[in-house]
């Protein structure tokens, strides 16, 4: 089967964003392919800055990636995604336009008083998965709740499970995933280039870089198939790279859009090469979890 994962920009307009959506999936559906991982923000865009001026002016920068001792940046709080509760029709919509095309794509959720970066994965016969963003960037800690697991999902396509940008910095996000039966990993992104120490190419820009790292690292380690998206353009302060790719169960990338907006398309049976690259080296079965320390470790 063909597989399929978008580099596009996506903005506060639904519906220049389900016309956008409409079109990839024509283009993807063209290909052949029966899966279309969108990006992050598919609906109503992404943050608009992941910065804090003040610690900036401090000489300490804040962005994604770097040390974990951030406090929530300044956001324009009056220009946030729409939320969207996991009812609303426009879900409907979308099943319509995946038809027999299974779909994955972001937005923000609103359950009750919280909001969540969220992801669903649906076709014509409904929602078959959702997923809510664990790993939050500290400057989304002032507008979204973390998620709370990772779950994996059956598919026309195979069993499947998704993580959202900052997910895949942590090998434990894809590692839980394979664990529950996924033999193909979602990743919807908006990843920015780097806020603090741009590249003048951005192919060679450290947060490009990091992106394509972990998108190989996650599928090699876990041996499966990692489908990856990414926003492309600019809102706000954020410069979005894309570098949508299909990576195999070897961490080779099958397909690639590089910096440009369009569709990276690879035809893979995850099912036959989850297989045959575990026939000889089979990490999950090798693992050795009593060997691996946990806690804290006592100094003398």
């Amino acid at each position: 089967m063909f597989l399929a994962a978008a580099a596009a920009h996506f903005g506060r307009d639904l519906d220049f964003d389900l016309d956008r959506v409409a079109s990839l999936v024509q283009a993807a559906r063209r290909a052949g392919s029966a899966l279309l991982v969108l990006p992050d923000g598919t609906l109503g865009g992404y943050l608009t800055d992941l910065r804090d001026p003040a610690r900036e002016s401090a000489g300490r920068p804040a962005e994604l990636g770097d040390p974990v001792d951030q406090i929530p940046s300044a956001l324009d709080m009056d220009d946030l995604p729409p939320a969207l509760r996991p009812a609303d029709p426009i879900f409907e919509r979308l099943a319509g336009i995946a038809g027999d095309m299974v779909l994955c794509l972001g937005y923000r959720e609103q359950a009750g008083s919280l909001s969540y970066n969220a992801a669903v994965c649906l076709s014509g016969a409904g929602v078959h998965g959702r997923h809510r963003k664990v790993h939050l960037a500290p400057s989304e800690s002032a507008i979204y709740s973390p998620g709370e697991c990772f779950e994996a999902f059956d598919t026309p396509v195979g069993r499947v499970g998704m993580m959202i940008d900052y997910d895949k910095t942590f090998p434990e996000s894809a590692r839980a995933l394979a664990e529950d039966g996924a033999t193909v990993l979602a990743c919807l992104s908006a990843w920015p280039a780097s806020l603090t120490d741009p590249a003048r190419r951005m192919v060679k820009d450290r947060q490009s870089r990091l992106f394509d790292l972990y998108d190989c690292a996650r599928a090699a380690e876990n041996q499966v198939v990692l489908v990856s998206s990414n926003q492309t353009g600019r809102t706000g302060a954020l410069n979005f790279f894309g570098n949508a790719k299909v990576v195999g169960p070897g961490g080779e990338v099958r397909a690639r859009t590089w910096t440009k907006a369009g569709l990276a398309v690879a035809e893979i049976d995850p099912v036959h090469e989850v297989s045959r690259v575990r026939r000889v080296l089979h990490h999950l079965a090798e693992r050795r979890p009593s060997a691996y320390r946990r806690g804290p470790v006592a100094v003398d």
